[in-house]
C-alpha cells in the first residue's frame, strides 16, 4: 500500500488528523521536499509529532530510481509519502502514483492545504479567475526561460490571472518575489511586446504561517519591496473585478 500524503503549508502541525494516523501506521515513511517544504519546522519535529523516522528522497529518487525505495517497499509494507502542500498537484507524484498501479501497488490519496487555493484565501483574488500557472526559473547557462512571459500573455489575453511557482534548487536555494520580478521584466526588455508594461504584481510569503506577508504594487515596484525569508510565491493578475481590487487595497496595501 502506497499512501500520498499532503502536510499543508507551514509547519508539522498543518497536517490533518487523517494523515497523521496514516502516519503513525505505516512500516515505512518517504518525504521529498524538492517541489515545496515547511519552512516553519524541521525534520525533527516531524519525526516528534509522527513518532516515525523519515526517510527524505531527493528528486533523482523520486522520478528516476522510485523502484529502489519507495515502491520496492510498498509491495508489501504500508508506506506512507509525504509532501508539502496538497500531495497530487506536482506531477512528479502523479507519475509515482501511476508506476505504482502498474505493478499492482494499492495507492490512496489523503490531501492537504494547498498554495494554490491559499493564494486566493491570502489575496482575495477570485479562485475561477485563475488561467494556467508556470514557474519561473532559474536561468540555465545565463539563459531565461521565457515560458512564464508566454503564460502570462496568454492568461491575460483571456482574462485570467497567472499564478507563478518560484523555484527551489539544492544549490541556488529559494527564488525570491524580487528575483522573480527581475527576471519577468528581463523578458519584457528583450522581446518589448507590452505584456508587462505598466503590469500590477502580487507577492506572497510564508503562506499559512502566523505572519505571511502580502503585497500588491505595479512590478518595476514590488521588485523593490521587502517580503523576508521564503517560501515566496506570486500573481500577475489581469484586469481585476472591482471586489478583487477592494480585497488587494485591503490585504495587500494596493494603492489607487
Amino acid at each position: 500500500m502506497l499512501t500520498f500524503i499532503g502536510l499543508g503549508l507551514w509547519d508539522e502541525n498543518d497536517v490533518s488528523l487523517k494523515g497523521l494516523e496514516a502516519i503513525r501506521e505505516a512500516d515505512v515513511v518517504y518525504a521529498e521536499f524538492y517541489t515545496s517544504r515547511l519552512m516553519g519546522t524541521t525534520l525533527e519535529k516531524m519525526e516528534a509529532l509522527y513518532g516515525k523516522p523519515v526517510k527524505v528522497l531527493v528528486r533523482e529518487d523520486v522520478e528516476q530510481h522510485p523502484k529502489d525505495n519507495v515502491l520496492k517497499d510498498a509491495l508489501d509494507k504500508k508506506v506512507v509519502f509525504l509532501t508539502g502542500g496538497d500531495a497530487m498537484v506536482a506531477t512528479t507524484h502523479v507519475d509515482l502514483r501511476l508506476r505504482a498501479q502498474k505493478m499492482g501497488i494499492d495507492t490512496a490519496i489523503i490531501h492537504g492545504a494547498s498554495i494554490s487555493s491559499a493564494v486566493c484565501g491570502a489575496t482575495g483574488l477570485q479562485n475561477y479567475r485563475f488561467g494556467k500557472s508556470a514557474t519561473i526559473a532559474f536561468p540555465y547557462k545565463n539563459i531565461i526561460s521565457e515560458t512564464p512571459y508566454d503564460t502570462i500573455k496568454m492568461n491575460k489575453a483571456n482574462g485570467l490571472h497567472t499564478l507563478l511557482f518560484l523555484d527551489i534548487d539544492r544549490e541556488k536555494g529559494y527564488m525570491t518575489i524580487n528575483r522573480g520580478v527581475e527576471l519577468l521584466l528581463a523578458v519584457e526588455e528583450r522581446r518589448k511586446e507590452g505584456v508587462l508594461t505598466d503590469a500590477l504584481g502580487v507577492g506572497i510569503a510564508r503562506a499559512g504561517s502566523p505572519a505571511p506577508c502580502v503585497k500588491a504594487a505595479k512590478l518595476d515596484e514590488l521588485k523593490a519591496l521587502d517580503f523576508g525569508a521564503p517560501l515566496h510565491i506570486m500573481v500577475v493578475p489581469a484586469e481585476l473585478h472591482f471586489l478583487e481590487e477592494e480585497a488587494l487595497q485591503a490585504l495587500a496595501g494596493l494603492k489607487t
